[in-house]
């Protein structure tokens, strides 16, 4: 039996916004994982300014439909004990972009703690922002997060969540 033109156009508009919806909870990097494979909880021993300390393979975890490396098993059994504690703001998409109300991707040495919270940036320069006003910065992402996730169906450039390894 031949499809009809409406069920062809509900059949495209079904699939067309599967492929282009919300930015995933947590921002993953399709080969490195979360933060892109930087150990979230060797942040909070680092002094201001030090790059992230590389995750290993050895050390991963899965949380929230994300994998997480870790530099360690201590590390790692940390973020199982209290992830809330260790995961980024914000889903760990950039806090600045977060405040400007979109979303974008980290570098994952662009990075501050604020009572006990981790905050990441897309570059120096987003960062240096951030740490200019952290306080205001911070006020204006959380009205903005998590309803930001959204806006990227708007543009039309949603990411794709991606697939967590075997």
């Amino acid at each position: 039996m031949p499809l009809t033109r409406n069920a062809v156009i509900t059949l495209l508009l079904l699939f067309s916004s599967q492929a282009f919806s919300a930015d995933p909870e947590i921002y993953s990097h399709k080969r490195y994982g979360a933060v892109k494979g930087v150990d979230v909880v060797a942040y909070f021993s680092l002094l201001p300014g030090a790059p992230g300390v590389k995750g290993n393979d050895e050390f991963r975890y899965v949380w929230k439909d994300t994998e997480w490396k870790f530099s360690s098993a201590k590390n790692l059994e940390l973020f199982k004990q209290s992830p809330e504690k260790y995961a980024p703001q914000f889903g760990g998409y950039c806090a600045f972009a977060t405040a400007h109300n979109f979303t974008t991707s980290i570098w994952p040495d662009s990075w501050i703690i604020i009572d006990d919270k981790l905050y990441l940036n897309h570059n120096r320069t987003s960062a240096k922002k951030f740490r200019k006003s952290p306080e205001y910065y911070i006020e204006k992402a959380n009205k903005n997060w998590p309803s930001v996730l959204q806006k990227c169906e708007k543009r039309r450039n949603c990411k794709k969540p991606f697939k967590i390894k075997a």
